[in-house]
C-alpha cells in the first residue's frame, strides 16, 4: 500500500508546536505560499485515508476547519504522538462529521445506486466512526484566502499558478493513492480539478459522481428535487430542475455501469 508524502507537515511541525493564536492567517510562519492577494495557509490536512471507498472533494478548508486542525494537531504532537496519527487526528476532527449535510449526502448516494455498488443497505455505514471509508480532502489542500477571506473559487485555481500547482501536486498525490474510490466533487469548482486530473490521466472519469447537488442544508430544494422529493413542476424560479433531474439519471447509469450494469 502507497504511503502519503509527510514533507510538508514535517516543514511546519516547529509552527504548528508553537501555534497558540486565534488566528493562522496571521502567522507568517504558516504561509505555505503567497501571490498578490491569495495567502495559502498550512492546516495539518494531509492525511490520507488508505481504505477509503468514498472520496468527498469541496474547495479548500475555511479558516474555521483551519483554526480546528491546527489546534487538534498541536495538542496531540505536543503529548508526543506520532506525526501520522497527529495528522490523522487532526483531519478526522475538522471534517464535517453528521447533520443534514452528511443526511443529504447519504440520501443521494444511496439514491443513485453507490449503496448496492459496495454491497451495503445504506452508503451511511461508509461513514462509521474510525473506520475511514471515506476520505474528505479539497481540490486545494491547504486553506487559500483571497483578501483574507475564504477562496470561493475566484480567481480560477486551473488558471492561477500557485493554486494549479496545489491540484497537481496534492490532488494528484490523493488520486494516485485512491485510484479505486468514487469520487464526489461538492461543486462545479471542486468538479472542474477532478476533470483536470482525468484529463492527465491520473484519475478515471468514470469513477468520478459528476453533477451531485451540493449536500448542505442550504440548498434543500435541489437535493430534494433531485431525490424526487419535491414535484420540479413546483421548483422555485431559483431552481432549474431540468439539470438536476439529468444528473440524477446520468449517474444512476453510471453507477450500474460501474456494478456490471445492475441496478
Amino acid at each position: 500500500m502507497l504511503a502519503y508524502d509527510l514533507s510538508t507537515a514535517q516543514q511546519f511541525l516547529a509552527a504548528i508546536s508553537h501555534w497558540n493564536a486565534p488566528d493562522p492567517r496571521v502567522i507568517p510562519e504558516l504561509v505555505y505560499a503567497q501571490h498578490s492577494k491569495i495567502q495559502v495557509t498550512y492546516a495539518p490536512f494531509d492525511h490520507v485515508a488508505p481504505s477509503a471507498k468514498l472520496v468527498v472533494v469541496g474547495i479548500t478548508p475555511g479558516l474555521s476547519q483551519a483554526t480546528t486542525a491546527l489546534t487538534e494537531a498541536r495538542k496531540h504532537h505536543l503529548a508526543g504522538v506520532p506525526l501520522p496519527e497527529v495528522l490523522r487526528r487532526a483531519k478526522l476532527t475538522a471534517s464535517f462529521s453528521g447533520g443534514a449535510m452528511r443526511n443529504n449526502l447519504v440520501s443521494m448516494l444511496d439514491a443513485i445506486g453507490v449503496n448496492r455498488l459496495f454491497s451495503l443497505t445504506s452508503t451511511n455505514a461508509l461513514f462509521s466512526p474510525g473506520a475511514e471509508h471515506v476520505h474528505f480532502t479539497s481540490a486545494l489542500r491547504y486553506p487559500v484566502f483571497v483578501d483574507g477571506l475564504n477562496y470561493n473559487g475566484n480567481p480560477d485555481m486551473l488558471r492561477t499558478p500557485i493554486l494549479r500547482e496545489m491540484v497537481e501536486t496534492y490532488l494528484a498525490e490523493e488520486a494516485v493513492l485512491l485510484p479505486n474510490a468514487l469520487w464526489l466533487p461538492l461543486g462545479p469548482k471542486a468538479q472542474s480539478a477532478l476533470t483536470h486530473l482525468a484529463g492527465a490521466g491520473l484519475l478515471d472519469k468514470s469513477r468520478i459522481l459528476a453533477g451531485l447537488p451540493h449536500p448542505s442544508g442550504a440548498n434543500a430544494e435541489r437535493v430534494a428535487i433531485f431525490l424526487g422529493r419535491k414535484d420540479p413542476r413546483l421548483a422555485s424560479a431559483k431552481t432549474n430542475p431540468v439539470p438536476l433531474l439529468a444528473a440524477n439519471a446520468a449517474l444512476r447509469a453510471q453507477i450500474a455501469e460501474l456494478n456490471g450494469g445492475r441496478n
